[in-house]
């Protein structure tokens, strides 16, 4: 991650320097006129030459202007009074994009308040994420150089203060993007369980269950996924005890009822026995993303010291293609006592969800659960790679959940959950068969998860089409995004905090 710091709005005397600038203002924000004297009248004329207005997203590099400068790169907010937090974020992001060949920057933003300047870091750390593990020829040319950005707020104290908690969430990012990222070979199921197990650093409490805690408690749908692989699968259970205080100091907590985040975290999935097409297989290294959010949250709720008592539940496992792997027309049997008809293997990620969900409402009964997968290639379909479809049986949780996507820009589209689709799932043979016919197959699949709800206010967010990215935006980099992240974080923190 980026060192970031916060300074006093003094000019700056060498490296590079960015400007914020209002839509209009060209000429009249401070640090724009302080420059443009500096450096003989250079940042207006490359403004002119331009037509840099501070339009929102635009840009204005001038390399070498004098000064002392190398050089200076102006990103337009848009109109003054329609600056937001993800106004600020992407500037933030444009900003780091443009200074990738310089070591250190300076930001200036303007009349920004110290929390959007907070917001700016935050943008230029987001997009600053590099996953570079297994590079070793890389040219040193070829590597992005920027390691520290100081940004110029009126009030550094204020600036840090509203910086520490957005600092954790990006630190959660950052381990979900590192999770999502990571080949099949090295994230297995028990790796996975172990980098959750060091996040008992944070504060947290963790729990991993093997293949025997499992087949004990009756996981006969998650076991059967995991049945054809030498992978052996694993539970994790994270708890994060910050509004009852038994994860600070010491404390016992009485009875709460904690809110609780469910992750499918299918480390490779080849379909099992009903085989993918080898094309594209590849990209089933991020059919855990639902599991690396729970994850990147959990750290992130950890680290800001959130007020609030969270668990959160990831099922591990890989669907793998053997001699013991499920058959398409076995009959399991669920840790809720219900039995399904696997007729399709590659329908796995509800079938772990399945029990996941079921132990999670038995065991600590939440205010409510909210389950993260990338279950279905139908919602890809359906909404492509601009949002994440949502089902929920309450409307007060949808609600809030639409508002908490809107405001960080991870955003949902809520889908139907009706009687006419849950019938479809009749089997001739058990209780319920695991897939349908291709209409609505992403409502039917949300359809099949409420059943091991139990009534419990939940939701469930198909994030098949937002895991990973083809492109990159102001705030991500192509590759593991991370989404849900800062939309839960987001949710908790504006609705369930003490």
């Amino acid at each position: 991650m980026l060192d970031i710091s916060f300074a006093k709005s003094v000019l700056p005397q060498s490296g590079a320097v960015v400007l914020l600038v209002a839509e209009g203002e060209t000429a009249t924000a401070d640090m724009v006129a302080a420059l443009d004297s500096a450096t003989g009248g250079a940042i207006a004329r490359a403004f002119a030459a331009a037509e840099f207005t501070g339009k929102a997203g635009s840009t204005c590099v001038i390399l070498a202007p004098g000064a002392g400068l190398s050089r200076v790169v102006a990103v337009g907010l848009g109109t003054h009074d329609a600056i937001t937090h993800r106004t600020a974020e992407a500037a933030g992001g444009t900003a780091a994009a443009a200074l990738m060949r310089e070591t250190q920057a300076t930001i200036a933003a303007g009349g920004l308040s110290c929390e959007m300047a907070a917001a700016v870091a935050m943008g230029a750390c987001l997009k600053a994420y590099r996953f570079d593990r297994y590079r070793t020829t890389e040219k040193a040319e070829d590597k992005p150089r920027l390691t520290r950005l100081t940004v110029l707020a009126a009030d550094i104290a204020v600036a840090k203060s509203a910086w520490a908690p957005l600092k954790a969430t990006v630190d959660g990012v950052f381990l979900s993007r590192d999770l999502v990222s990571e080949p099949p070979n090295v994230l297995t199921p028990a790796e996975m369980a172990d980098r959750c197990k060091a996040l008992e650093s944070l504060g947290l409490k963790v729990e991993v269950f093997g293949p025997k805690e499992m087949t004990k408690l009756g996981f006969g749908a998650l076991m059967g996924v995991a049945a054809g692989s030498a992978c052996e699968p694993r539970m994790v259970v994270m708890s994060w005890h910050g509004a009852s205080g038994s994860t600070s100091k010491g404390k016992k907590s009485g009875k709460t009822q904690p809110i609780a985040f469910v992750g499918k975290g299918v480390t490779f999935d080849t379909g099992g026995i009903s085989i993918k097409p080898a094309g594209g297989m590849e990209d089933m290294k991020w059919d855990m993303a639902g599991a690396g959010t729970v994850v990147g949250l959990m750290a992130a709720l950890a680290g800001r010291k959130a007020k609030v008592d969270v668990v959160g539940l990831v099922g591990l496992v890989e669907n793998m293609p053997s001699g013991t792997a499920m058959r398409p027309g076995d009959v399991v049997t669920s840790y809720s006592g219900q039995t399904i008809e696997v007729l399709n293997t590659d329908a796995e990620g509800r079938l772990v969800l399945a029990d996941v969900l079921y132990y999670c409402q038995q065991r600590f009964d939440p205010k409510f659960m909210i389950d993260l997968a990338t279950l279905t290639g139908a919602m890809i379909v359906t909404l492509g790679h601009e949002y994440a479809g949502y089902f929920s049986n309450n409307d007060a949780l949808a609600a809030q959940l639409y508002a908490a996507g809107d405001e960080t820009g991870e955003k949902l589209w809520r889908m139907p959950l009706a009687d006419v689709y849950d019938k479809q799932l009749k089997s001739e043979i058990a209780d319920m068969k695991n897939i349908t016919g291709r209409p609505g197959s992403a409502i039917t699949a949300a359809q099949f998860i409420q059943r091991f709800v139990n009534g419990k206010t939940w939701a469930h967010l198909d994030i098949a089409g937002m895991a990973w990215s083809s492109k990159d935006t102001a705030t991500i980099p192509k590759g593991a995004t991370a989404y849900g992240v800062r939309l839960l974080d987001r949710l908790v923190s504006a609705h369930y905090e003490s």
